[in-house]
């Protein structure tokens, strides 16, 4: 019998692209057929594939919320975390312990940066400030998800925009103040900080709602505002004081609505004037809960962080530019349903 060819002598050595069947298991007989040898190196890959996996890391995401400091964005963390644990991803989450705090979170951002982190979802405390960190993220590759409030940057392959539908708040805010006051009243509107777009755009639809749909409440007073509550109390005792006959606040923040609640029990108003949160805590929905607070305008900041990391998941480009989601006005009537309690409270278990 002659030699075979050297192509098919080569095969029937058991050699497969270089990776020889023999000395991988030297007791098992070279195979003279298609099918033995094509089991053997199936079983082969099969047996080498969790060494090769052991070798790669999982993709860590960096999650800057606004700050540390409150419920809304341990939420947020909860609905990173929940989509991370189902994508094999590690989460980095850190923040500022204040709102206040933008050297801080431009900092974090220069971070990811640095130590290369291929994502990044960021809750911007600033507009203006951020901008510039986050433009270089973006620069880098890093594929960056803003919720909760936008920048003014256009979306592109690196960035894309999951928030809170601002103007339907605004709508919201409006269309319940105008009806608990019967459509007449004098208001003020505490907290506005001049730097968010995001409430800009709130208070915009705010007030425009007012003027189409109640024109005889009467916007008294606009007062800017921090995320420090002392503040915020000192504000709206001045705006007490300023305007005795006030008849409704509008707190564009959870610390200008705790403030707004301590001035008014100071002065023995507590459900006289009618107050209008924007933003949830337990301690607020506590006092919507005692007829204390009116009612509260909640974004929903565990949706915010599963669909951010979602669209991380997802291919480049493959997500829209723009997700808005949708407020929910939170009232005595319907805080104790399964919905309102989800947004107030933080469950790391519960499914989005």
């Amino acid at each position: 019998m002659t030699d075979p060819p050297p192509a098919l002598s080569e095969k029937r050595n058991g050699r497969v692209r270089g990776v020889t069947l023999g000395n991988v298991f030297p007791m098992m007989p070279t195979p003279r057929s298609s099918w033995p040898r094509r089991a053997a190196f199936l079983f082969l890959m099969g047996a080498l594939a969790p060494l090769v996996s052991c070798h790669s890391s999982p993709m860590r995401v960096a999650v800057i919320p606004q700050t540390t400091a409150l419920t809304i964005w341990e939420a947020e963390h909860a609905g990173t975390e929940f989509a991370a644990r189902h994508h094999g991803f590690q989460v980095y989450w850190n923040a500022p312990t204040s709102e206040d705090d933008i050297q801080q979170q431009a900092a974090l951002i220069d971070r990811v940066v640095e130590e290369k982190y291929p994502a990044m979802i960021l809750a911007p405390d600033q507009a203006i400030a951020l901008m510039a960190p986050v433009q270089r993220a973006i620069h880098k590759g890093v594929r960056t998800v803003i919720v909760a409030s936008p920048l003014d940057l256009p979306p592109g392959p690196n960035l894309t925009y999951i928030v809170n539908d601002d103007l339907t708040s605004g709508r919201m805010a409006a269309m319940r103040m105008g009806q608990i006051l019967g459509g007449h009243g004098r208001i003020a509107i505490l907290g506005i900080p001049p730097e968010s777009l995001s409430t800009l755009a709130m208070v915009h639809s705010f007030e425009t709602t007012l003027e189409h749909d109640f024109p005889g409440v009467v916007i008294a007073e606009r007062r800017f505002g921090t995320h420090n509550q002392t503040e915020a109390q000192q504000r709206a005792d001045d705006v007490l004081h300023d305007d005795p006959h006030l008849d409704g606040i509008f707190a564009v923040s959870s610390a200008a609505a705790g403030g707004a609640y301590v001035a008014l029990r100071a002065q023995g108003q507590v459900g006289k004037v009618k107050v209008i949160g924007y933003e949830q805590s337990v301690e607020l929905a506590n006092l919507v809960r005692q007829g204390a607070i009116d009612s509260l305008v909640a974004i929903n900041t565990y949706e915010m962080g599963y669909r951010a990391m979602e669209s991380l998941a997802a291919p480049r480009g493959s997500t829209p530019p723009y997700i808005y989601l949708e407020p929910t006005l939170l009232t005595a009537e319907n805080l104790d349903s399964y919905e309102s309690r989800a947004l107030i409270n933080v469950d790391w278990s519960r499914e989005p």
